[in-house]
């Protein structure tokens, strides 16, 4: 491929990865098998990377989207989900050559890696079934950890406590005109809440009051059935239902029930082809959200814990593409229900240009709707307070500029701008329960500028080398209320606190890799991440208040500092093995407050292709 196309394709993915399957179909003739969002977690992608998805990185900053030509994966941000992984996680974790399955005689793949703090990897799938057909694939991924770790904030160690498993299989059948697809997955994840508790109780002979043994449970059943059109069909169609049920075993303490929750989702789409380059479509969500009522074993009755509502979006578009450009027209009209019911708006467009044969400029604004449900809370924070209740946050405009460029042999870069407005967005905050320090939600307006830039090089295949940085400024509109003498008798006379920070974010994330080949066999891989300027809320509590915070205090959280290196050495097409070390800096961070991160831990493990 010419250096232009090059740079164009990646330029474009970048911009157009996460698009739907239903508007991939206009992509027809451009590259066979482009149809891949139906089948992509069908598809057995072998050669293991094994820098991916380590258990030492057991919760994570909150996932900021940023512009990416490639995707590089930060090893703290892989460890964070309850039971299932977000779209980008390849459920079959593999790595780097993507051979499609018709012509990949290998069939399965095992994972193994071990090492301190009892950090436990595993990896299995196979393929049942691998035609031009039909596709049956299982698959299964276990990630533990259960070593003591010591407290930023007083000098206890603390047994981490994470069993995290996820289990399913696949289908797909194609017909003539349509693809069937059809999946099962359940997810298991026990974690104990061993988070540092601050009170004005605080003393050693109090830790023990907080319950920092017992393992919440999260539990999650997933179906999923769809009907799609097969690519270059004049009408284009998606149809698509899926369920999901998620519960939690405790609630405040192992005496109260968790939280259920069930979701219904609906996608639907059409679009149609017309004048050799164009295209009109349509594409819609609905959300339908049902939660179990908890017993409170005080009352003996029950309360509620979540409003039953629906979110929709519908999304038509029109699209052209013309010899050096390529543009998207639409716009998302979002309504959620219930109580807090809204409507809103937003565009969704996309442009980019090629300029010359090695640059692409590139624009893109949309948004959407973050629903706030305890799954998806657990899903940015597995210790989110078992009973928060959150209102959806409504993203009306999330919009990105840039280009990207090939100025050289093995070298290119992008830079890029972007700006995000969201009403009610989510930010957590340390409270305490009778399992000690958990995650509350608090919502406020938030809006974000950030500014970046990233650098790859790639000499001879031997030596890779990738920068990136971002900077964010972020604006947090709102007010915490508070009671400054909660040992007073005016229990409900609340002040109000401004001051507000986003919570648990980054202001500045550079991360950077090195990856040397210097014989077919071995492979080293060095990484460091970067992150600045995040912040926690240590506020009042809110039942006993807190005599040394009697008024909320922005804590400055420790930067992160995060040197891995991997070694790997794959023996032949059959078998691997890897070492990796991870934190060489010896640093000592939270990754939320009071949650800190392992220090110096390896892993060994093996791979058998199969």
């Amino acid at each position: 491929m010419k250096t232009n196309h090059k740079i164009q394709l990646l330029c474009l993915i970048a911009l157009f990865g996460g698009y739907s399957s239903l508007q991939a179909q206009d992509n027809r003739g451009k590259e066979k098998g482009k149809d891949e969002s139906v089948s992509r977690e069908m598809t057995l992608e072998r050669e293991y990377n094994p820098t991916v998805q380590d258990a030492n990185k057991v919760n994570t900053l909150p996932v900021i989207h940023e512009p990416v030509v490639t995707k590089r994966t930060i090893d703290y941000s892989t460890y964070t989900l309850p039971a299932e992984p977000p779209k980008e996680f390849q459920l079959l974790p593999s790595g780097s050559i993507m051979t499609r399955i018709e012509s990949n005689k290998r069939r399965g793949y095992l994972n193994l890696g071990a090492g301190n703090y009892l950090n436990i990897n595993g990896d299995f799938g196979y393929h049942i079934l691998s035609s031009d057909i039909d596709k049956l694939n299982i698959f299964f991924s276990h990630r533990s950890t259960n070593g003591k770790v010591e407290y930023i904030q007083s000098d206890e160690k603390i047994k981490q406590k994470i069993n995290d498993n996820l289990g399913g299989i696949n289908f797909n059948h194609k017909f003539e005109q349509a693809t069937l697809s059809l999946g099962v997955n359940y997810g298991y994840s026990a974690f104990n809440y061993f988070g540092y508790p601050y009170t004005f109780l605080f003393t050693q002979d109090v830790l023990p009051q907080y319950d920092r043994e017992t393992n919440q449970v999260n539990q999650t059943i997933g179906v999923n059935l769809g009907v799609q059109s097969n690519e270059g069909a004049a009408l284009g169609y998606l149809i698509g239902v899926d369920y999901a049920n998620f519960s939690q075993k405790y609630g405040y303490s192992t005496e109260y029930d968790g939280v259920g929750e069930n979701k219904i989702t609906t996608n639907l789409g059409l679009n149609a082809l017309f004048g050799g380059n164009q295209q009109v479509g349509i594409l819609a969500k609905f959300d339908y959200f049902n939660f179990s009522d908890p017993k409170d074993p005080l009352l003996n009755n029950s309360y509620k814990l979540g409003e039953n509502h629906l979110e929709g979006t519908l999304s038509p578009y029109y699209r052209l593409e013309g010899d050096i450009w390529n543009l998207k027209l639409g716009a998302n009209a979002m309504f959620i229900t219930g109580d807090n019911d809204k409507i809103f708006f937003s565009p969704n467009i996309a442009l980019d240009v090629k300029a010359t044969d090695q640059t692409v400029f590139y624009l893109k604004a949309d948004g959407k709707i973050n629903s706030n449900t305890p799954y998806e809370l657990s899903r940015i924070n597995r210790y989110a307070d078992p009973f928060t209740v959150a209102t959806p946050s409504r993203t009306w405009i999330d919009g990105l500029v840039g280009f990207c460029s090939n100025v050289g042999s093995g070298f290119w870069f992008d830079v890029f701008a972007g700006y995000k407005a969201t009403d009610n967005d989510a930010f957590f905050i340390p409270v305490l329960i009778n399992f000690g320090n958990v995650a509350s939600v608090q919502q406020w307006d938030a809006n974000a500028l950030k500014v970046g830039a990233s650098f790859k090089y790639n000499y001879s295949q031997m030596i890779e080398f990738s920068l990136k940085g971002t900077y964010t400024k972020w604006n947090v509109e709102g007010t915490y209320s508070y009671n400054p003498n909660p040992l007073s008798s005016a229990f409900l006379e609340l002040t109000e606190f401004t001051d507000l920070k986003a919570y648990g974010r980054p202001d500045f994330e550079l991360s950077t890799g090195i990856q040397l080949t210097p014989i077919e066999p071995l492979t080293f891989n060095l990484d460091y991440y970067l992150g600045t300027g995040r912040y926690a809320l240590l506020a009042p509590n809110q039942l006993f208040g807190s005599i040394p915070y009697t008024t909320p205090q922005n804590e400055k959280l420790d930067n992160i500092h995060d040197v891995n290196v991997t070694g790997t050495w794959k023996f032949n097409d059959t078998f691997g093995v890897y070492a990796k070390i991870n934190n060489l800096l010896f640093q000592k961070y939270d990754l939320n407050y009071g949650y800190p991160s392992q220090g110096l831990n390896a892993m060994v493990g093996f791979n058998v292709n199969f």
